[in-house]
């Protein structure tokens, strides 16, 4: 929100260079990974894709604006695209070789994680929301099923399927002091916590209905549990303390 600019460049502006040179190129496929930010705030939950695309942030912006240009596109040049819409995206690959590394770090399991770790106490925005404890309530899916809903979707169009949009989620959602509780149990440890004032942009309640993906590519989420998915992002923090920088040490 405070750099709107910003994701205008790299979501749109960098997303149309892209369809752009695969459009030179004769491509003719693309997953488009997109966003439930699209939504905005839910007149009804789980979110279908029916759903009406109201965004009320710079994000959610961007990646509709995409998915509204793609549709010209293929009209104009026949490039098709599944447009997978992700929920939370959590987790690590199981065996501990790959996680999530960002700088500055964003995603609450990942700040539960380091404030466990000793570092600093993980900010809780809002707790006022109309949800049953006070805080905002998501829909967290394991980044195995989202790539393994991106082979699905290539699979569909190699077989000649058309363009398509799908919910990525698990349609159960956890509060941040449900994701709080899960980080404590897995990792045997306190996290410290500070409540802070709601971020703008926000909505309090976001879930999914992947009704349409089960029923059309097959998808099932394998990690749907909330705990398997801390397990996961926790043994590869365990095993790379200061992320991809302990890479010679591992």
């Amino acid at each position: 929100m405070r750099d709107p600019l910003g994701y205008y460049r790299n979501n749109l502006e960098g997303t149309l260079a892209l369809v752009r040179a695969m459009v030179a190129e004769s491509v003719s496929r693309l997953v488009f990974s997109s966003t439930a930010a699209v939504y905005g705030n839910p007149e009804e939950a789980p979110i279908t894709e029916q759903h009406p695309t109201r965004p009320i942030n710079t994000y959610g912006e961007t990646k509709l604006a995409v998915e509204r240009a793609l549709a010209h596109v293929e009209r104009a040049h026949g490039l098709r695209a599944v447009t997978l819409r992700y929920f939370n995206a959590a987790g690590a690959d199981p065996d501990g070789d790959l996680g999530e590394d960002h700088h500055p770090e964003a995603h609450v399991i990942p700040r539960a994680m380091e404030a466990a770790l000793g570092g600093e106490p993980l900010q809780l925005f809002g707790e006022d929301y109309e949800t049953p404890d006070g805080t905002c309530l998501r829909d967290y899916v394991h980044v195995c099923d989202l790539a393994r809903a991106h082979l699905l979707a290539l699979g569909r169009m190699e077989e000649g399927g058309p363009s398509a949009v799908y919910n990525l989620g698990n349609g159960t959602p956890f509060s941040v002091r449900e994701v709080i509780g899960a980080v404590e149990r897995v990792s045997g440890r306190r996290v410290p916590w500070s409540a802070a004032p709601r971020r703008a942009g926000d909505p309090g309640v976001l879930f999914a209905s992947s009704a349409r993906i089960r029923a059309e590519l097959g998808w099932d989420p394998r990690f749907p549990e909330l705990e398997a998915m801390v397990a996961t992002a926790w043994r590869w923090k365990q095993a790379h303390p200061r992320g991809y920088d302990d890479r010679s040490e591992a």
